[in-house]
Formats: C-alpha cells, structure tokens, sequence
C-alpha cells in the first residue's frame, strides 16, 4: 500500500510522473476503514499564544481551504498552499472553544467542521489527562504492591470521529515470564481526553501481568464506526459494568514450591498459572461490556509442547489487526514464538465472533514455522494481492492463514516493516535476532530475499529504521550491533551509532525527516555537526517498560499528519498528550488513513513496542511528483 487510492489518480494526472510508483495494493472503495473526524487541538504555546493544527483528509479537494473560529467568531482563513496549522495570538487564560471548518469552492462546510475546547489555564505544550490511579494492593504472599500507567492504545469507541484512549494499569509486580511470583491484577481503563473514565476493567487474578501475558487489539471490527476492545480473560475477570466472567472464585495460580537448589528466592512456579480456563473476550468499548466470550484459541494444550513445563514458552502471547481478505479487519490472537507457533484468526459481525482460520507449525509441512517469531509482529499487504499479510518475526503468514516463508533466522526483539525507498518495490523488513549468528538483516517482506546481512556473534536485541540524514536515499538503518549506520545498499554511512538511539522514533518538528524518541525525549540528527541533538524534552513526564523507555503510545492521534507522544506524569496521576507546536508547511493526509500505519499503531501495545510505520515511502527524497500531489508548499 502507498498511499489513497482516488489521490494516487491525481498524482499521476496532474504531474505526470517521470518516476514510475507503484499502484497501492488495497480497494479503498471496498476497504472499512474508520470514520475520521477533523481532529482539532488547540495547544497552548505560552501565555500569548495558541498553536491549532487539524487533519486534512482524503475526502478534501487538493483546493479545499479552512476557516478558524474562536468563540464562534471568525479569526483566520488558511490557505490550500500550507499545513493545517495555525498559531493564534491569544492571551485570554479563560476556557476558549476553537472550530475549524473546510471550505471549498468558496462554500463553507458544515460537514466535518471540528471542535476543540481549551480548558482555563491549560498547560503549556500538552493536554492533561487525569487519571483515576487504583489502589495499591497485597499479594498472596503478603508483599504489597501500586500501580502506574502503562501501554495504550486509541479508538473511537462512541462514533463521533475522535479518539479515546484506552490504558492498562500495570502492578508494580508485573513479571516476565522467565521470573517467578505473585502479580497483581491488570486493569484496563477508557479515558476521554478530557479525563472522562468511561469502564473500567479488571483481568482479574488468573491473568498475569507481565509485557507477554496482557495484548489488547482496540479496533472497529465490525463497520459500526465504534471501536471494540478484544483481549485474553480468564475465569474472575470483571468486564466495564460489573459482570464476573466464568467462575468468581476460581484461583489457577500456583502456590508454589521452596527449591532445594536456589532456597533462598522465591518459590519455584509461585504465582505462575499452568493451568485452568483461558477465554477471548469481546468488550464493548463504550461500556466495557463483555459482548461475548468464548474459549481462548490458540489453546495452551500441553505445556511440554511448547518447550517447558513452567509457561515460560506457552504464555508468550502477540495479537494484531489484519484485513485478511481485503475489507474487513480481522483480530488474530497468537502464541508461542521460540518454539512452537499458533495463530488464530477471527471476525466479529457484532454478536458473534467467528474463527477464520488457525495456523500451526506443528502442521505437518510448517516445521520451518517453529521459533521464528518476535516479541512484536507487523502487518500489511506484501504480496500485492489486495490482503493482509502476518510479518511474525523471521518468517511470514499469508492472508489465507498458510505459511508464505520462514527465512529461519529465529526469534529477536524488534523488527520495521516499511517501504524503504522510493524506487523499491512493495515492502521491506529491517529485523535484529537474538541467535548469535544472524545479526541484523534487511529483507523483501514479499518473500523473504536478504537484500542484505550483518551477521554478529552478539545477542542483538535493539535496531532502528528511519530517514533521519537527507544525504542518502531512503531510510537510514542501524542496531545494536549493525557496525554503524546503513543505508538501504547495506553501505556504512556512519560508522557509529553513538548517539543515535534504538527505541522509538517520531515526526515531529514538521519536515520530511523523523526523529528520534528515547524516554522523555526527542533528539534530531545534525549530519553537519555528526550527532544527534535535543530537540524536545518533554519535563514532568516519564517513558515505561524499563530500558525500553517508550511511552504509553506514539502516532498520528490527533491534529495534523505529525504524530505525538503520550507519557504517563511522573506522579502517575495523569497522562500528557504532547502536541507539536512547530508550524509545518507541509499538508498530508493523515497517517491514519492508511492501513499499515493504523494497524501499526493498534498493534504498538504487543509486548516489546515498535514506533508507528505507514505502507509507503515517506522521506525527504519522494518522488518529486508523488511530492507536489501530495504535500503543497
């Protein structure tokens, strides 16, 4: 997929593109899509000024203008010729509601105006969500622990064209799954952006809380233009509204038991659950109310098939979106990575969830399927045939839920699907494993070609895919063990990746390069000075997951094409949505008009989280016809 398909048409007519780009591979007359709303935010810049931004959507002539109000009254028209971003000099502190409307032909439209109300005395560069923070709690064992903000995700779960935020309180107890011990319950919660909690949901105490046990999908699966909520439960789980799933009073967590060869730590398989019900729920994403529940597929069976007998292997869970035949989106649950494999693929119609297909590398000819996986996946369309494909870390599932290739490089910890150059066909996959021998690699994501390899002897767990030096086509690449920055011919264009970092990357200050995204903060490479520099540090804030350090969520949530960052407050009492106040002069559709970009985001939250990527190129070096059809300067 490029970008939208009615656009593409104009592209080629208006520019006549000396540079042939390929055609996207979705129908986007037939592919259900989510209904955008305009997206307005108003941010306040500092006590005199506002800085607005709001989407541009493909159902918007190429001329179509906007008209700003504050307070019902006229300030400004923006022209065709720039971003969808306006600084208003405004020094009232009091609470101000901005409306943005399209224009075109001259007419004013009613039709998806949009509507942003700053609060009294907002804060300076974010929006402020309060959050109900839960109470601390005590294990079994008598160990106490608290809560804070963890992964995210967005949807719109009430049909109106804008997001909520849906959020997973994680206990201070959260495991991986090589650890022992009691956890506390995981709890998911619906925010509005005003801080409005709309449910609250409890996994209850027979669902682990650790990166690998708690995947959530946020996605409107049914058409209806409202998202649901999809997850593993167990029996004890609480939906939004107060209802128990199953049995109440069912406890599968093992007790445990005092090893003779390490006595003094915590009881051997303490707080693991090796057995007992595991359900898939469908929640409502208004209320939080359980729609349907049926048994967990794929089935947990045998621990021993798995690899061990202490849920090690078997509990390792990742979830994604995917339009498996083209239109509607399907959730696919899945387990198992380092060893075996299954993936099960489901559509919900609004009452019933359906099973579409299940795949297995126990399957008699899916041997080289087993131990390929990530702790993440990407989706998108790589063969061209209009569907969803499964990118499961070094090998690839087809739409139709059969294997596509395994390059049988194993498992690894971070993986980039994306188009990496203008001039490259389809799709591509810049991937790290963890085998000492693999390395790094940059494949075809159609059929697993190694375009090229750095092999290493180390366990290169972290790598990083992104146009961040204009110099060199296409985007730049690099790992923890890559022997410095590459370029999409494998050539070394900086021999060392000292002070680039391997976690997050967002678009950010409004040009055609990305930046960097590290913890609480952005940094943007200088290749004059050879380093990269702070460019936002956002105070008060703080990343989660360890040294992973990536926030709550990043991506295209709200405003114009560039993305934000929403970070939990250092006192766990709130999240910040950060909005860049850098005017742009650049106008794109939003990045969530696209399939592979949205998906990408829905799928952030599983286990090891990988930054947003869209299905096409986007850099300082696209076509220059692509260009001019696309942005207006």
């Amino acid at each position: 997929m490029k970008s939208l398909q009615s656009l593409w048409s104009v592209v080629a007519a208006i520019c006549s593109l000396a540079t042939v780009v390929a055609q996207p591979n979705y129908d986007y007359s037939v592919l259900k899509k989510e209904q955008l709303g305009r997206g307005v935010v108003a941010i306040r810049e500092n006590p005199s000024e506002v800085a607005l931004s709001w989407r541009y959507l493909s159902s918007d002539p190429l001329s179509t203008t906007f008209n700003i109000y504050r307070n019902g009254e006229k300030i400004a028209s923006v022209p065709a010729t720039t971003g969808t971003f306006y600084r208003d000099n405004y020094d009232n502190q009091g609470e101000t509601r901005y409306t943005v409307k399209a224009v075109v032909n001259g007419v004013e439209q009613e039709q998806l105006a949009g509507q942003y109300t700053l609060p009294a005395n907002a804060p300076i560069g974010y929006i402020d969500i309060p959050l109900d923070k839960p109470e601390d709690g005590v294990t079994p064992a008598g160990d106490s622990y608290s809560y804070s903000p963890n992964d995210a995700s967005m949807g719109d779960v009430d049909g109106d064209g804008e997001f909520e935020i849906i959020l997973k309180w994680n206990p201070s107890n959260a495991h991986d799954n090589a650890h022992d011990g009691y956890t506390g319950n995981v709890l998911f919660d619906c925010y509005r952006l005003t801080g409005e909690r709309l449910w609250r949901i409890d996994l209850g105490h027979n669902v682990r809380a650790g990166a690998h046990y708690t995947q959530f999908m946020v996605f409107d699966l049914d058409g209806d233009n409202r998202a649901e909520v999809v997850m593993k439960t167990s029996d004890s789980t609480v939906d939004g509204k107060g209802k128990v799933i199953g049995k109440k009073r069912a406890d599968y967590r093992e007790k445990g038991f005092v090893s003779e060869e390490f006595p003094g730590r915590t009881p051997r398989n303490q707080g693991r659950i090796l057995s007992g019900n595991e359900y898939l729920t469908v929640f409502n994403g208004l209320t939080g109310a359980a729609m349907q529940t049926i048994d967990y597929a794929p089935e947990r069976g045998n621990l021993a098939d798995w690899g061990d007998t202490r849920a090690n292997r078997s509990d390792r869970f990742l979830a994604c979106v995917a339009y498996l035949d083209g239109v509607h989106p399907s959730v696919v649950m899945c387990r198992g990575y380092y060893t075996r494999t299954v993936l099960a693929a489901f559509d919900w119609d609004g009452k019933q969830l359906k099973q579409r297909w299940i795949f297995d590398s126990n399957t008699a000819g899916n041997e080289a399927y087993a131990g390929q996986g990530n702790h993440n996946l990407r989706v998108g369309d790589v063969d061209g045939d209009g569907c969803d494909e499964i990118i499961y870390g070094s090998c690839a599932i087809d739409h139709n839920g059969t294997g596509l290739y395994s390059t049988r490089m194993g498992h690894g910890d971070a993986m980039h699907l994306m188009q990496f150059a203008p001039e490259m066909k389809g799709l591509q996959v810049w991937d790290c494993h963890e085998n000492h021998r693999d390395g790094s690699s940059f494949r075809d994501a159609a059929t697993g070609e190694v375009l090229f390899q750095v092999k290493s002897k180390m366990d290169v767990g972290r790598c990083m895919a992104a146009d961040v030096d204009p110099r060199h086509r296409g985007v730049e690449m690099w790992s923890l063990d890559s022997g410095g920055v590459r370029n999409i011919r494998g050539e070394v264009v900086r021999p060392s990746i000292e002070s680039f970092s391997v976690n997050m990357a967002v678009w950010w200050d409004g040009d055609l390069l990305r930046e960097l995204l590290d913890g609480n903060r952005i940094t943007k490479y200088d290749w004059e000075a050879d380093c990269c520099r702070p460019l936002m540090v956002f105070n008060g804030a703080s990343s989660i997951n360890g040294t992973k350090s990536n926030p709550c969520l990043q991506g295209d949530m709200i405003g114009d094409w560039r993305e934000e960052v929403l970070l939990r407050s250092e006192d766990n009492r709130s999240l910040r949505l950060y909005v860049s106040r850098i005017p742009t002069r650049y106008r794109f559709h939003s990045f969530l008009e696209d399939p592979v970009y949205r998906i990408s985001i829905a799928t952030q939250n599983v286990a090891y989280n990988q930054p947003t990527q869209p299905g096409f190129y986007f850099g300082a070096d696209m076509p220059e016809g692509l260009f001019r059809g696309y942005v207006f300067q």
